[in-house]
């Protein structure tokens, strides 16, 4: 009985030490990784890295070769001669619509001390020389005082808006400038649209993207730069015309006030 109890005891111990290896092997922790297991992820993390370094190189492209690149070089000259024409024009008529221009001050106070002697030759041959709009309205004036104050008026609101015309038509082309950009851009724009939806077209189910980028690029920055071009053509445009408007007024109230002396001149007989 008492051998029998012995190896009834050593079952159930081996049976525990049993259980025990196998709850071990379970859910016990896993062996230590060795150096070949700790140098997969880090490769592993190293790679996607590595990817995006090449991806960031191969995109690696400047702004101006982009732009250059979806306008192509029709649109790129096109817009480069509208600015440079829109420069030029820009800064002829500023010159053009300056005080000293248009109606000089120093005209003014030696036009009326020459009436004020009563020499009207001087100031005619004043008023001719000069080259300004007011110098040209007066001398104009003067030149059919012989007439009668009416027909001097006359002969001064002649030459007043022949001027005024010049200098319109050359801001005129400022605005037809801020008109026809915004128009090429929209032209360039559904030339992009159209090659885009081609590729969709002939692309099959599924396009390449950067088939589709090319056309939309070129849609959107030729739209951009005509933009860019227009905005500050009517905007110059608008206030050189409002300049030049108020210093052509200047101009025609300075005049007849200074021819306002002959006012009460009666026209001589036998004049043209």
């Amino acid at each position: 009985m008492l051998v029998l109890s012995f190896n009834t005891l050593g079952w159930i111990t081996a049976g525990v030490v049993s259980a025990q290896d196998d709850a071990m092997a379970e859910f016990g922790d896993p062996e230590p990784a060795g150096p070949a297991a700790m140098v997969e992820p880090a490769a592993e993390a190293a790679a996607p890295a590595g990817d995006a370094g090449g991806a960031a190189a191969a995109s690696d492209q400047s702004l101006l070769g982009w732009v250059i690149e979806s306008l192509g070089w029709a649109y790129l000259l096109v817009f480069m001669a509208l600015s440079v024409t829109l420069v030029s024009l820009f800064v002829m008529n500023m010159l053009a619509a300056r005080r000293d221009t248009l109606c000089p001050q120093d005209l003014i106070d030696e036009f009326g001390q020459r009436l004020a002697e009563n020499d009207n030759q001087g100031a005619y041959d004043l008023a001719k020389s000069d080259e300004s709009v007011l110098g040209q309205v007066l001398a104009a004036g003067l030149a059919k005082i012989s007439r009668g104050y009416s027909k001097a008026i006359e002969a001064m609101q002649e030459v007043g808006e022949e001027e005024s015309m010049k200098l319109e038509h050359r801001l005129s082309y400022m605005a037809l400038i801020g008109n026809l950009s915004p128009m090429i851009g929209l032209f360039g724009t559904v030339q992009g649209m159209i090659a885009s939806f081609q590729v969709i077209a002939t692309g099959g189910a599924t396009p390449k993207p950067s088939d589709l980028a090319g056309g939309i690029s070129t849609a959107l920055f030729t739209t951009l730069v005509g933009l860019a071009v227009a905005i500050p053509a009517i905007a110059a445009y608008n206030i050189l015309r409002n300049r030049v408007s108020r210093l052509l007024l200047e101009v025609g109230v300075e005049s007849e006030n200074l021819m306002s002396k002959f006012e009460d001149m009666t026209p001589k007989a036998g004049s043209r």
